[in-house]
């Protein structure tokens, strides 16, 4: 399945000004995690980053980054309880649902040992990943495929929220293309509900 997921790309959202968080200990803690997700220390940002929630656990741009922390410490259903906090909170920034989208998809390629990592872009731009052929599905348990097409439906909701709140076409296009190869791929699973 090609992905047009680019997991390196999502950015880490910036905790604006000090009007926005009035303890100091809460922006440093931020700024920190900031600091260790940029050197790749994934499990130091989270730390700060979950020290910084139990200080303040009003602000949607720290539940954002914890989201993306644990994406990219491939720790999906954290990343998806957090992320669905960050939409409680603000329910206006459009990366989070993409973000979301992301984590719900990587938590159902992950039940079959797609990593996320393995995607690679090449010099075309085309955008490939090690994904399992049409016979490998056919020997998942039903337990398994039922989980898999349930985190693709969520992950394919949280996408179309996402291309509806953006107002950009080409990312849109790209977005849906990435859509449509997921419902092959529920195809693959042996779904056959409406909407693909």
């Amino acid at each position: 399945m090609k992905k047009a997921i680019f997991i390196v790309t999502i950015l880490f959202v910036a905790v604006i000004s000090t009007a926005c968080i009035n303890n100091m200990a809460v922006q440093e803690l931020n700024n920190a995690a900031k600091s260790y997700m940029d050197k790749g220390d994934y499990d130091s940002a989270i730390e700060r980053l979950e020290s910084s929630i139990e200080l303040d656990s009003t602000i949607y741009e720290t539940h954002y980054n914890l989201g993306v922390a644990y994406i990219n410490a491939k720790q999906y259903p954290k990343a998806i309880t957090e992320l669905n906090r960050a939409i409680e909170l603000n329910s206006k920034y459009a990366n989070t649902y993409y973000t979301l989208a992301v984590a719900q998809e990587n938590q159902a390629d992950s039940l079959i040992g797609i990593d996320a990592s393995s995607i690679t872009t090449g010099e075309d731009g085309e955008v490939t990943a090690n994904v399992p052929s049409s016979d490998t599905y056919k020997n998942i348990s039903e337990t398994i495929k039922e989980q898999m097409i349930e985190g693709y439906l969520v992950s394919i909701g949280n996408y179309k929220k996402y291309c509806e709140m953006i107002n950009s076409t080409q990312r849109a296009e790209e977005i849906n293309s990435h859509i449509a190869e997921m419902e092959k791929v529920l195809v693959k699973l042996g779904y056959t509900g409406s909407g693909i």
